[in-house]
């Protein structure tokens, strides 16, 4: 099928959807994808490497009209909008549709998919974002949130404030959102681990997100094999 166009219609919504279907790996991978990803939107097993590609070439022609489409219909439709999504440069224009595609992930993956681009110029830009995202009722909006703060660990400026939001936290219920934290909290040890280390001798994060962050950092090739061993004086 033609993915580098000039114009992309509702007209063309059904051939997207047959030719994006003939790539699935089957029923089994189907449903293996399902449970993975734990969505209530239809897994079709396309694998990652044909998202990735579809979006490349998707991205080369006219690709906010094929965005502007919002096909929802499966997992694999959620990933290709993600992705494109993530290609989107001016900041302004990615947010307007960053709120939107946010607002229809219900599952993990359609939040991790997304990258962010993150400079000198806008950074402040994403942080406010990130800030306000965290705050949010809807847990893959802030699941998003989090994941935006990966950008600013090594930021002088900001590591200070990304514990400052993790402590917001300190009540949080939600399984993803935790998660997300105790990964981010690890990738602070590996990168900022002074700092690291004095959050974690002072701090209101639960119990699990505290106790998942060390199992991360233990299962990481990047800590050391003392610190791997210090870090277990904070387990709760």
């Amino acid at each position: 099928m033609l993915l580098i166009k000039d114009h992309w219609t509702n007209e063309d919504i059904l051939p997207f959807q047959i030719y994006l279907k003939s790539l699935s790996k089957g029923k089994a991978k189907s449903d293996w994808e399902s449970k993975i990803i734990n969505t209530k939107l239809e897994c079709i097993a396309v694998p990652s490497c044909e998202i990735k590609k579809i979006s490349n070439q998707i991205y080369k022609g006219n690709y906010l009209e094929f965005i502007n489409l919002w096909i929802w219909e499966n997992y694999s439709n959620t990933a290709i909008i993600g992705n494109l999504i993530s290609k989107i440069k001016d900041f302004n224009l990615f947010k307007k549709y960053l709120n939107i595609y946010s607002k229809k992930c219900d599952n993990w993956a359609t939040c991790d998919i997304l990258k962010f681009n993150v400079n000198k110029q806008n950074k402040h830009l994403f942080f406010d974002l990130a800030s306000e995202y965290v705050k949010s009722s809807n847990t893959f909006v802030k699941r998003i949130g989090i994941r935006i703060l990966f950008n600013f660990i090594k930021d002088e400026e900001y590591i200070e404030k990304i514990f400052n939001i993790l402590n917001q936290f300190y009540n949080e219920n939600q399984y993803y959102v935790n998660m997300a934290n105790a990964w981010l909290l690890c990738e602070c040890w590996i990168k900022q681990k002074e700092k690291t280390l004095k959050f974690f001798n002072n701090n209101k994060l639960n119990n699990f997100t505290i106790n998942k962050a060390i199992s991360k950092c233990r299962d990481s090739f990047r800590v050391s094999s003392d610190d791997k061993e210090y870090l277990l004086k904070f387990k709760k």
